[in-house]
């Protein structure tokens, strides 16, 4: 079975994904979104923790496998990026949201010199604000930055732009319209919810996917 496809139907089984396009979700921001997002569950089933980590390294040993460091972003990351890097014999850190106000005040955390090539380990990306202030971060500490691996991404359009104008790129396990597709496939959203879904995904701010024709 293809790793995307895998992965999503892993997510779906312990809920990671969970799907309610009949009654949105509210992010922070006040965005009504028809999908919740939660990949610590991860950590706490098994089995399913396996195929993600193994997926991630085997992600960072096809696109990047110079890499010499991983770095886990704070706090979602971490734990995957400690993960990955034990099953590829790496050394790991991870980048806080802001720098400590106390000791060193560091805000890497880990052994990284100037030069090493870094990975970026991510859970979830939606529009790649968090994940490329980890990446400006680490280049501004002097490491050459490979790229991003992640778990899960949206695919949105902000994302996407705001990736490619940081000069970085990200591979993800697996994405949003693949998440959609098993879904549908396995009964736990309608076929014709996969339009609605998309919709949002393509204009998050248009909530006129709640009201269409299902």
């Amino acid at each position: 079975m293809e790793l995307k496809q895998k992965i999503a139907e892993d997510l779906l089984s312990i809920q990671a994904v969970f799907f309610r396009p009949d009654e949105p979700f509210t992010w922070a921001s006040g965005i009504k979104s028809p999908v919740y997002c939660d990949n610590r569950l991860t950590l706490t089933a098994p089995q399913v923790r396996n195929d993600v980590e193994e997926g991630l390294a085997e992600l960072i040993r096809t696109y990047y496998p110079e890499a010499e460091v991983l770095m886990g972003t704070s706090t979602a990351g971490i734990a995957h990026a400690a993960i990955t890097a034990h099953l590829m014999g790496l050394p790991m850190g991870y980048v806080r949201s802001g720098s400590k106000d106390h000791g060193r005040k560091n805000q890497i955390e880990g052994k990284l010199e100037k030069g090493q090539k870094v990975v970026v380990v991510e859970d979830l990306i939606s529009t790649g604000g968090s994940v490329i202030e980890v990446v400006k971060v680490l280049r501004e500490a002097g490491a050459d930055v490979l790229g991003i691996v992640s778990i899960f991404t949206y695919g949105m359009k902000k994302g996407l732009q705001r990736l490619e104008e940081a000069d970085v790129t990200n591979h993800s396990l697996t994405d949003f319209d693949c998440v959609a597709e098993v879904a549908a496939k396995t009964g736990y959203i309608k076929e014709s919810d996969v339009r609605r879904l998309i919709a949002f995904r393509n204009n998050p701010s248009d909530e006129s996917w709640i009201g269409a024709n299902q």
